[in-house]
C-alpha cells in the first residue's frame, strides 16, 4: 500500500467512515506479510486516537439471549449519544469464515443504526489468534471514533478468558429456574465477572430471578470479600427493555471507580504487557516451526510417536535441541 493510499485509509477512518474501518480491519486480519506491515503502519498513526472508550466483554451461557440483549444494550446507548462497536470473539468461525450466527442477522436493527458497527473476530487456527486481531480491531475502532466497545464471546470456553484480559469490565449473563443456579457457569469465569445479569427476567420468570439474584449476591460477597469493587448482580429483560439502564449505570461507577484509583491504568498496562509477550511467543514458535530442518525433524519426530518408538518427552526434547543450532 502506497503511502497515499495508507493516507486515505487513514482519513476515512477518523471520520468515521465504515467502509474504511471495515478495510483497516480485514487488513490487520490478513496473514500476508504486505498487509501486516501496512496495519501496523496504520496503527503506529492511530495510536494517539486510541484508549478513551469504554472496553467491555460480555460472555454467557448458551441460550441466555446474548445476542437480543447486546442488540437492545447497544440501541440503548446510542439513544444517549455514543457510538457503539462490537466484536464478536467466535473461536469456530476459522471453518466458516464468519460468525457462528452471522452477526448482522442476529443484531438487524443494531447493524442498521448510523453509529454502530459489528464485526466478529475470527479466530485463524488458534484462540491466540482472536486475541490478537480482537485487540488490533479494537485500536481501529476507538480511533474511528467509537466510544463503546462490546467485545461477545461466540463460541465457550477459554474465549472468556481471552476477552476478560482485553477488557475494562466483564459481563457475564445468566439465566434463571434452569436447574442449579450455578449451572454451566465455571468459578474461574464467576472470579473474572464485574458483574452478573440474569436475563428474562420477565412474566412468569421474575420471582426465579429474584431468587437467582439473591443466591449470586451472596456468593460474591463471599468469593469477593475485602475487593475494592464487590459485582452487582442485576435483573433484566432484554425482550422488555428493563434493566438495561442499571446495567450501563454498574459500568460508569466501575469505570469511575477503577479510573480515581489508578486500577484502570494498571490494568490496561499489564493488559498490554500480556499481551506484548504473547506476540513474542507466538512469533518465535512460528519463526522456529518454519525453519525447514525442523520441519523435517517434526515429520521424522511424529512418526516415531505413531509407531510408539518414541517416548512424548523425549520426543519434544529432540525438537527443542534444535533452538540452539
Amino acid at each position: 500500500m502506497t503511502s497515499a493510499e495508507l493516507d486515505r485509509l487513514e482519513r476515512g477512518l477518523v471520520s468515521g467512515d465504515r467502509r474504511s474501518l471495515a478495510k483497516a480491519i480485514t487488513l490487520a486480519e490478513s496473514s500476508r506479510g504486505d498487509h501486516q506491515n501496512d496495519a501496523q503502519r496504520l496503527l503506529e498513526r492511530l495510536l494517539p486516537r486510541t484508549g478513551r472508550a469504554a472496553r467491555v466483554g460480555i460472555t454467557g451461557v448458551p441460550g441466555v439471549g446474548k445476542s437480543t440483549f447486546i442488540e437492545v444494550f447497544g440501541l440503548y446507548l446510542i439513544e444517549r449519544g455514543h457510538r457503539v462497536a462490537v466484536l464478536a470473539v467466535d473461536p469456530s468461525s476459522s471453518l466458516s469464515g464468519g460468525s457462528i450466527l452471522g452477526d448482522k442477522t442476529r443484531m438487524p436493527r443494531l447493524s442498521a443504526a448510523e453509529a454502530s458497527f459489528i464485526r466478529p473476530s475470527p479466530a485463524g487456527r488458534t484462540l491466540g489468534g482472536v486475541t490478537s486481531r480482537t485487540r488490533e480491531s479494537m485500536l481501529l475502532c476507538e480511533a474511528a471514533g467509537y466510544d463503546v466497545l462490546l467485545v461477545e464471546t461466540v463460541g465457550v470456553g477459554q474465549s472468556e478468558y481471552a476477552v476478560a484480559s482485553m477488557v475494562d469490565f466483564f459481563l457475564v449473563l445468566m439465566l434463571a429456574g434452569a436447574g442449579d443456579e450455578l449451572q454451566g457457569i465455571k468459578r474461574g469465569i464467576l472470579e473474572l465477572a464485574d458483574a452478573l445479569a440474569i436475563n428474562k427476567a420477565d412474566g412468569d420468570n421474575v420471582r426465579a430471578a429474584g431468587r437467582a439474584r439473591a443466591e449470586y449476591q451472596a456468593a460474591f460477597h463471599l468469593m469477593r470479600a475485602g475487593a475494592s469493587w464487590e459485582p452487582p448482580v442485576l435483573t433484566v429483560s432484554a425482550q422488555e427493555g428493563s434493566g438495561i439502564g442499571e446495567i450501563w449505570d454498574a459500568i460508569v461507577r466501575h469505570r469511575k471507580q477503577t479510573t480515581e484509583s489508578g486500577e484502570l491504568e494498571k490494568k490496561r498496562s499489564h493488559q498490554q504487557h500480556r499481551w506484548f509477550w504473547t506476540l513474542i511467543e507466538q512469533g518465535m514458535k512460528a519463526r522456529f516451526l518454519a525453519r525447514p530442518d525442523v520441519a523435517a525433524a517434526l515429520a521424522d519426530v511424529e512418526r516415531a510417536l505413531a509407531q510408539k518408538t518414541l517416548a512424548p518427552t523425549a520426543a519434544a526434547r529432540r525438537i527443542l535441541d534444535l533452538v540452539d543450532k
